[in-house]
């Protein structure tokens, strides 16, 4: 789509209420594959490549405020007036800052692996990988994040979801993904006071990026939000756990019924 004078890529399956899903740092809009077939059973699930990642280029400087207006605006090119936000990792930023701007448009918000902002320590070290990714390519980050960012269990006993996992983060453009790590460095949390809708977060008890605690911790920030850990699952919930999750998703929002 031509969305804000910038090629995004979208994909939309099923019909009802819009589910709109935004990945994270280096992830597209298959992160949420696995979520598709049950959701579109019920709803209408619309997914996107944010700038800089996956099918849509990045043509300037990226930031959290022009991917939340890139969501806002592919909203209204497909004239969905409200709908429920799903994000993982630097997507549940975007959703928290489109649901605290804009919260006649939001109906309820699930975040995965979620955070309000970069801890300051991690701001560096994102910067960092920016650099990385324009000096050696995607394969070094896709290694280390394999390492770093997925479970044992999911390492030892789902080896396939290790490999879409690689197989994403080296699938990503270089200068794209260094500027969505600019991008993540520089978010600022959003008024999570100006957040009314009913809210889930779901983090995994071996996420060191979104750990259970600081994930229960921005919960208390977020009026009227629940808190799910799943037991060995790492960073990429929505890969790492589909089932559960989908579990949780489809029980989430059955309770709009």
């Amino acid at each position: 789509m031509e969305i804000n004078g910038k090629e995004i890529a979208v994909e939309q399956e099923g019909a009802g209420d819009a589910v709109i899903m935004v990945h994270g740092l280096g992830g597209t809009a298959n992160t949420w594959y696995p979520q598709v077939g049950p959701l579109a059973r019920f709803f209408r699930v619309v997914r996107l490549d944010l700038e800089g990642s996956g099918r849509s280029p990045a043509t300037g400087a990226l930031s959290i405020a022009s991917f939340a207006a890139d969501v806002i605006a592919v909203m209204d090119e497909l004239d969905i007036s409200t709908a429920h936000l799903c994000g993982h990792s630097m997507g549940t930023i975007v959703c928290q800052h489109i649901a605290a701007e804009w919260p006649e448009r939001v109906k309820s918000l699930v975040l995965l692996g979620p955070l309000a902002e970069p801890p300051e320590p991690a701001r560096p070290a994102i910067r960092d990988r920016a650099g990385v990714a324009r000096k050696n390519g995607m394969v070094p980050i896709a290694d280390t994040l394999v390492e770093v960012a997925i479970s044992a269990e999911t390492r030892a006993h789902h080896p396939a979801s290790a490999a879409f996992v690689r197989e994403i983060l080296m699938r990503q453009d270089a200068e794209g993904y260094a500027r969505t790590c600019e991008a993540l460095a520089a978010a600022e949390s959003a008024d999570l006071s100006n957040i009314g809708c009913k809210t889930l977060l779901i983090t995994g008890d071996e996420d060191g990026v979104s750990p259970p605690p600081a994930v229960k911790a921005l919960g208390k920030r977020i009026k009227g939000s629940r808190v799910a850990v799943l037991p060995g699952c790492g960073h990429w919930t929505p890969i790492e756990k589909p089932t559960q999750v989908n579990g949780l998703l489809l029980n989430f929002y059955y309770s709009f019924n």
